[in-house]
């Protein structure tokens, strides 16, 4: 058996490693990396997933306005915090990590930050600031329910902390919600009309100011089964397996039972096809 005397040296060892801050990446062979709130560091992705820019389609508009932010950022330029919002499966979350694979060949860096992970982003900014490169803080699939922590967190972080992102880094997040949490008719009834100005209740408005602080606002909508078609075409093409005259009846009914037409759904039903061949 173990003494007492063996075991607590090497106890101590383990609070040291554990006390002792995570290692940075190495920025020059990594580009990029997920924010872990449990161990406090960076862990690096070391294969993340690449979209290039020319295989989002249907959403021209939205690309332009985040490459251009993207753009401004990377070349030092004043750019927004961006908060990309609406329809599922439409290219969100795809066009972020697009623009940061167009990018990062000139210095730009992703970092994946859960909502466990937003009440220690105070710590993620210090380690952040002092690097040579530029990073995006990418939250995936935002949404809050009533009360819940990360929220007064994250809405602090982008403006009003003094614990705020230094000019290296941005935060873009992607939700299917507007403004982040979930709106009830009861807070309608709270909006006031004096003199014939709209005053929305106070709840309304404190959901709206979360949002509120992303300086950049995308909006992805539904598409039309034409656009759908012409997605699933592409993906298909994509794969070497080329539509033939089945092609649009069997895309269709992909999408009848997945109950929606969009990017996501046309490049699943692409991969089924170009498997099934």
């Amino acid at each position: 058996m173990t003494d007492l005397a063996t075991l607590l040296p090497r106890l101590a060892r383990l609070l040291d490693r554990l006390e002792a801050p995570a290692a940075m990446p190495d920025w020059k062979t990594v580009r990029a990396a997920r924010w872990s709130a449990q161990a406090g560091g960076l862990k690096p992705i070391l294969h993340p997933q690449r979209v290039a820019l020319r295989d989002l389609l249907a959403i021209d508009d939205q690309k332009r306005r985040i490459d251009a932010n993207t753009r401004q950022f990377v070349a030092g330029k004043p750019a927004n915090n961006a908060l990309l919002t609406g329809a599922r499966g439409c290219g969100k979350s795809s066009l972020v990590k697009a623009v940061h694979a167009k990018y990062a060949p000139k210095g730009l860096r992703l970092i994946e930050v859960d909502k466990a992970g937003l009440p220690q982003l105070p710590d993620l900014f210090d380690q952040l600031a002092d690097t040579d490169y530029r990073f995006i803080v990418f939250i995936d699939d935002l949404t809050f329910a009533e009360n819940e922590a990360g929220y007064a967190s994250l809405k602090a972080a982008l403006d009003g902390s003094l614990a705020g992102p230094s000019d290296n880094v941005l935060i873009y997040a992607t939700s299917n919600r507007r403004h982040l949490m979930p709106e009830y008719m009861a807070e309608n009834l709270e909006t006031t009309y004096p003199g014939g100005e709209v005053h929305p209740g106070e709840a309304t408005e404190e959901k709206v100011s979360l949002s509120d602080r992303f300086g950049l606002w995308v909006s992805f909508h539904g598409m039309d089964q034409d656009t759908y078609l012409a997605i699933a075409r592409h993906w298909a093409a994509a794969l070497d397996t080329p539509a033939d005259e089945t092609f649009e009846r069997a895309a269709l009914q992909w999408s009848m039972g997945r109950g929606a037409r969009n990017g996501r759904v046309a490049w699943q039903f692409a991969r089924d096809w170009a498997g099934s061949k």
